[in-house]
């Protein structure tokens, strides 16, 4: 099974596509299991509350037929154990990444057995950005010096601990909020090791395969360089 990464501004029907392959995923299991549809978790930690949750549900039925299992809840929620038990997927959506990964931080063990046994990881947004072994925050400095747009001044770019389904950080709305600059600052400057950075309307698939890019955008792969630091697309 795999992990699904999307770069977020994917929450239309036209938009299906990018979440068939973790339908696909899911599918299966459910069929291993003796179930007819797949029971799947669907975790929202985001402003929009209740409704947010209920778009993501929309997109997702747009790629194929299965049974949600929603727990949606504003910033400072938290999500409970029970929320992703005995389930076929699990996905988490986006919102403030801060929130995000509070929220989910509490089955973060559980969501490592879970996919290592099998189940499909869906992140959207934050959810991609928290899957990784290190969550990047939405800071736009670093050490006080600017590195990415804000609209006003905004926070130091700061990293706490992830999932760990991706040995690699994420980042997410890359090319559309200009955040691959960020990227390349953490990375020169040894605040992250690695980088990839997806696209809006883009997917990242990780499996055993090796990675999948889906959709209308690229992800970008930032690593470190001999006086500096190496960037390249993976297209889709």
């Amino acid at each position: 099974m795999s992990v699904h990464l999307v770069g977020g501004g994917a929450l239309s029907p036209a938009h299906a596509p990018l979440y068939e392959p973790f339908l696909a995923e899911a599918a299966a299991r459910g069929r291993a299991a003796g179930r007819d549809l797949p029971r799947i978790a669907v975790l929202s930690v985001h402003p929009g509350g209740a409704g947010s949750a209920e778009t993501l549900v929309g997109v997702l039925s747009a790629a194929g037929p299965f049974v949600p299992l929603v727990t949606a809840g504003e910033g400072g929620a938290r999500i409970e154990p029970t929320a992703i038990a005995d389930v076929d997927g699990i996905v988490v959506g986006g919102g403030i990444v801060e929130e995000v990964r509070a929220g989910v931080e509490p089955v973060f063990g559980e969501l490592r057995r879970q996919v290592a046994a099998g189940v499909p990881y869906l992140g959207v947004s934050a959810g991609a950005m928290i899957a990784a072994e290190g969550s990047l925050g939405g800071g736009t400095r670093i050490d006080g010096v600017v590195v990415a747009p804000e609209a006003e001044e905004g926070d130091e770019f700061a990293v706490e601990g992830g999932i760990g389904l991706v040995d690699v950080a994420v980042d997410a709305h890359v090319a559309q909020r200009g955040n691959l600059s960020r990227l390349v600052a953490a990375v020169e400057s040894g605040l992250i090791e690695s980088a990839l950075g997806i696209d809006e309307g883009t997917a990242l698939i990780v499996g055993e395969g090796g990675l999948r890019v889906l959709g209308s955008g690229s992800v970008w792969r930032v690593l470190p360089a001999d006086g500096g630091v190496l960037v390249s697309t993976i297209g889709s």
